[in-house]
């Protein structure tokens, strides 16, 4: 199958990453429930790449399944930092070279630190963006620990329905 060549994936072929590529039909606003449903997989193995900042102003990108969300208290807790707010969508499309909805946490334009939620590293693989709206890519989980240098951490709450 032929499929995009993004900057993240120009990452997982330098670091000779196995991956599997995925193409849906974007759906606006669709969020991992939609590429879940198009795939025909568990949207608890999807990723979702989420930009924040803390109370500095400072970006950081958390890991999370694609059916949980992130408890900002309990990350900015275990940072140690006095808040954790989501980054507007051109901040976030600033620090990342990607446009929301595409967003992957291989080849960011800035390297931020990354965490991912600790159960995300237990799965046997998942399905995170390749870096453009409706591409994600199935990987090893230790991708993200190997190529990324990406933190675990407990901050998954459930998903507001």
């Amino acid at each position: 199958m032929s499929h995009p060549i993004t900057s993240a994936i120009r990452v997982l072929r330098q670091h000779k990453v196995e991956f599997e590529p995925y193409l849906y039909d974007y759906v606006e606003r669709g969020g991992t429930s939609r590429s879940s449903t198009a795939l025909g997989i568990d949207e608890h193995k999807v990723v979702k790449t989420l930009v924040f900042e803390n109370d500095a102003k400072l970006p950081l990108i958390v890991l999370m399944h694609g059916d949980r969300q992130v408890s900002t208290k309990s990350l900015a807790r275990h940072l140690g930092v006095k808040s954790i707010t989501p980054c507007k969508p051109e901040v976030a499309e600033k620090w990342t070279g990607y446009v929301v909805g595409g967003t992957s946490p291989f080849g960011t334009r800035s390297q931020l630190p990354i965490f991912a939620e600790r159960t995300i590293l237990e799965q046997d693989r998942i399905w995170i963006n390749g870096g453009k709206r409706g591409f994600l890519v199935a990987i090893a989980p230790q991708v993200l620990v190997d190529v990324l240098d990406a933190q675990p951490v407990d901050v998954a709450i459930e998903k507001d329905t």
